[in-house]
């Protein structure tokens, strides 16, 4: 269930998503929070240089690897605008983090795409729990879709 503090935190990674688009990259957004509230770690996407490594889960998991014990890691909650792909959702598997709250889910993203004719990318659409069945997940928040769908479509939908 995501609650209003869940909501705000969201929305600072909606924010995060917005930058990123803005300067010219996709627009994803991803904060890293202790368990008692402190915003640890914030990051956006960084793949326009050629590297679609460089997602902020995926930064996120490599943050708190070298910077949390175990069980820092284990109590932290990822918060995204997008649900993790598989390379970020096994990297969050891998470093032990907590819940992960999404904005937008991969099956929204992927359905967005179809409609305005994108091609699928190279890796398949998969939910986080599919890769890592352990993970505690919440997620799409209804409240932000809107807010998702046109900050996607900004970014992807071909011009026609």
């Amino acid at each position: 269930m995501i609650s209003a503090d869940d909501l705000a935190r969201l929305r600072r990674c909606v924010s995060l998503a917005t930058e990123a688009l803005d300067g010219g990259d996709e627009p994803f957004g991803s904060i890293l929070v202790a368990r008692h509230g402190t915003e640890l770690f914030a990051d956006h996407n960084h793949v326009a240089g050629g590297d679609h490594t460089r997602h902020p889960e995926f930064e996120i998991a490599r943050w708190a690897a070298t910077n949390l014990t175990p069980e820092e890691r284990r109590t932290a909650v990822v918060y995204t605008s997008g649900e993790h792909c598989p390379m970020c959702a096994a990297a969050h598997g891998w470093v032990g983090l907590g819940r992960i709250v999404y904005a937008a889910s991969s099956a929204q993203l992927a359905g967005w795409l179809a409609e305005w004719g994108v091609a699928p990318g190279p890796v398949a659409t998969l939910p986080v729990t599919t890769v890592v069945p352990t993970a505690r997940t919440d997620g799409p928040a209804p409240e932000l879709t809107d807010e998702m769908r046109a900050l996607y479509q900004r970014a992807f939908r071909p011009a026609f």
